[in-house]
């Protein structure tokens, strides 16, 4: 007999769970079981710690039908992961973390709009990349890992509009980061009150 409540999926899914209460947020099925079955797919890789993300998009320009569509794939779940559960890889490569945001958030538009199956699912990952981002960065505080520093937290919060950056904000200064209106639209730039 197989204990369902002890699997990795369960595992898994209850964490993710776990992290969009405490985040405030529930994603739809379809999107809380992709992000479940990347968890599970890619952290028993260490080889992915190497990857330049940057060149793999590039590379799968150049190819063409499945192998393009698993490599462009590939590199959005991975920008997914570095920027929910390794945002200090960034600051190593001496980059912002919205880097990979915007470098996955391609890569799944570019899927979105091929017309492939589940493109309407990768399409729904561009509007939602964020949100998906701050429930591993959720697991990451609730698992009690380093959180970023203020620096990191405020240029995640201006970049992308993370909540989890901007409560973490909200935490350190005892202010509340509001959006500054003078900021460029679509931005999420900002200041503290």
């Amino acid at each position: 007999m197989i204990d369902i409540d002890h699997t990795p999926l369960s595992q898994w899914h209850s964490l993710v769970s776990d992290a969009e209460q405490a985040v405030g947020v529930t994603l739809e099925p379809e999107l809380e079981s992709y992000l479940v079955f990347t968890l599970m797919r890619y952290l028993d890789r260490p080889e992915m710690a190497q990857r330049v993300l940057g060149l793999d998009y590039l590379k799968a320009a150049h190819c063409q039908g499945r192998e393009q569509q698993e490599r462009l794939r590939d590199v959005g779940d991975q920008c997914l992961l570095y920027s929910g559960l390794f945002p200090r890889r960034a600051e190593r490569r001496r980059v912002r973390i919205s880097y990979y945001v915007d470098l996955g958030r391609s890569a799944y538009h570019h899927l979105g709009s091929s017309g492939i199956t589940h493109s309407a699912l990768y399409a729904e990952l561009v509007q939602t990349f964020v949100i998906a981002m701050d429930i591993l960065q959720m697991i990451r505080n609730l698992r009690q890992e380093q959180q970023l520093d203020p620096l990191g937290s405020l240029e995640l919060w201006q970049d992308t509009g993370s909540r989890v950056a901007r409560q973490a904000l909200s935490d350190i200064t005892n202010a509340t980061p509001q959006p500054d209106p003078e900021a460029r639209k679509g931005g999420g730039n900002g200041r503290l009150h």
